[in-house]
């Protein structure tokens, strides 16, 4: 449905996505990551049309959107970080305004009606847009991205500066919405990501670092992630102990004593199992180990080691890059 080829753009000698490939399938809920100043914001621009590529091509349903930007926009809705209303406008003005300007043949009281019902504005539509909560006007930049059922939505940070209640209400939306949309989601929001997509696509330093089903992401950083450990041993000598094993990056206190045994929160360097270590070390100083439990390892954690190692690769090449968000 949506196919990004060798998508390279430049600024001056400035080079702010680099050689991106990547495509969403028919259906699926893609979550577009990467830091600030990453290259999501141009991708995305480039993908809508907004811009154009240096080189590269962008596809929607295999209809480039530099040769026919009409044909492929109309299978596009687009929610941008900054939605854009009419704020001295009704919501139902508005809605109806954004079918006409998208052309929209449907039946437009019905069509704007299942809309409303929907993102659950139907209760606003008589309200002015500028008297509406963030949360709402969320909804209504939505709602415009429904107008005409386009088969592919791209949202770009849709629940900043929304309440907890808001983004939980928010995402929810959009996983209903991936039933019979094929969606893109870009984000810095870490939690976003894992709670509505099914595959992960990260971006730093406008190069794709990583490409993967977000049930299997993890694997991309190696090891068993963080541990949890419980040991009957004196806490200082524990911890000190377990610092010094070969492989250990952090291990720290989790909660007071337990009877006699001590918590602590073990994390390893990738591609290390550090349980085996850990046994034959509390093994050789009598230290009973009543409790071993694997916590994962995060979305932060894996976002964290990968864009640490892009940049430090980027900064080897010393390839220029930059953008505003």
């Amino acid at each position: 449905m949506i196919e990004i080829s060798h998508v390279t753009k430049k600024y001056g000698d400035k080079t702010v996505v680099d050689d991106v490939t990547f495509s969403v399938a028919k259906g699926e809920v893609m979550g577009f990551l990467g830091p600030n100043g990453a290259g999501k914001s141009t991708t995305m621009n480039i993908l809508t049309g907004y811009i154009s590529s240096t080189s590269g091509s962008a596809k929607i349903d295999g209809i480039d959107i530099l040769d026919d930007p009409i044909a492929a926009k109309k299978r596009i809705g687009f929610l941008p970080e900054q939605p854009p209303l009419y704020l001295d406008m009704k919501v139902s003005e508005y809605l109806n305004f954004i079918y006409d300007l998208k052309g929209c043949r449907l039946n437009r009281k019905k069509h704007i009606a299942e809309i409303c019902e929907v993102v659950k504005i139907s209760d606003v539509a008589n309200r002015m847009i500028k008297n509406l909560s963030k949360g709402y006007r969320q909804r209504v930049g939505i709602a415009q991205a429904l107008v005409g059922n386009p088969e592919v939505l791209i949202f770009d940070e849709p629940t900043v500066g929304l309440d907890p209640k808001q983004i939980i209400d928010i995402r929810n939306l959009i996983r209903n919405l991936g039933k019979s949309h094929t969606i893109i989601l870009s984000t810095h929001i870490l939690p976003e990501v894992q709670a509505v997509c099914d595959r992960i696509v990260i971006i730093n330093e406008g190069r794709i670092v990583a490409n993967e089903k977000t049930d299997r992401i993890s694997e991309l950083a190696g090891g068993p992630g963080r541990l949890v450990a419980k040991i009957c041993g004196p806490q200082n000598e524990v911890l000190r102990a377990v610092r010094n094993l070969a492989g250990v990056t952090s291990a720290q206190l989790l909660a007071e004593r337990d009877t006699d045994s001590v918590s602590v929160e073990i994390s390893a360097e990738p591609n290390i199992d550090i349980r085996k270590p850990l046994f034959n070390m509390l093994s050789q100083k009598a230290w009973p180990l009543i409790g071993l439990e694997a916590q994962g390892i995060s979305l932060e954690d894996i976002f964290i080691r990968l864009t640490g190692g892009a940049a430090k690769s980027a900064k080897r090449s010393k390839k220029p890059s930059g953008e505003e968000k």
